[in-house]
């Protein structure tokens, strides 16, 4: 664990934090599809990504959610870590969009690091103001752009986030995340195909444009 910490973290923290870190997470492996955590679970833990991505989603007083952005290896949320220094519920959920691993750590020793290791605190910081541009752009997305155009952004966003240009996923779940119905999607979808944006497969979808 000390190895993937120093892999995905090293340059970011001090030998002694990594081997705090170590000290106290808890390992914890996801599969693609799996709710990592849900809205409303008491929070004693933030997470760390070691491998793999996550999407974090909301959603609205009719169970229809929304997708806010993706997570990958060595990002944390800081969705989270409010929700953390405020003794409050998740107000997010968090669903591995592939096969993930994660260090959780608890939430008493975030505290501590914050006073501690400034790298800790700078980190976090980054956090904020890293999730805080991707809500101003999902806010962006969602006020000024077509559907077709955010279709298309979220395919780029799966893709970049997976690093694979070919994304396996059906048309129901991209309704889900862009909070709109399937035939909607599957009508764009051949149009952005049309325009050679996209190439539809019966088992993914090639994003050509990238």
């Amino acid at each position: 664990m000390r190895d993937k910490l120093q892999q995905h973290y090293g340059y970011i923290f001090e030998g002694p934090l990594l081997d705090e870190i170590a000290q106290v997470g808890i390992q914890k492996k996801a599969s693609q599809g799996s709710v990592i955590m849900n809205i409303g679970d008491p929070i004693s833990y933030m997470p760390l990504l070691l491998e793999g991505a996550i999407k974090i989603l909301r959603e609205d007083d009719q169970g229809d959610e929304l997708l806010l952005y993706f997570l990958e290896k060595g990002d944390t949320c800081a969705m989270t870590f409010s929700c953390c220094m405020g003794h409050q519920k998740s107000e997010i959920r968090a669903v591995a969009e592939r096969d993930t691993e994660l260090l959780m750590v608890p939430v008493g020793q975030m505290e501590v690091w914050m006073g501690k290791y400034r790298s800790w605190r700078q980190f976090i910081l980054d956090s904020y103001h890293t999730r805080m541009t991707e809500l101003l752009e999902t806010v962006d997305t969602l006020a000024f752009m077509r559907m077709e155009e955010r279709l298309l952004k979220h395919l780029q966003d799966k893709a970049k986030v997976n690093h694979d240009d070919c994304i396996v996923t059906t048309h129901q779940e991209i309704a889900y995340d862009l909070n709109t119905s399937r035939v909607v999607i599957s009508r764009l979808l051949k149009k952005l195909e049309k325009e050679g944006k996209v190439e539809m497969h019966r088992s993914h979808i090639k994003v050509v444009d990238l």
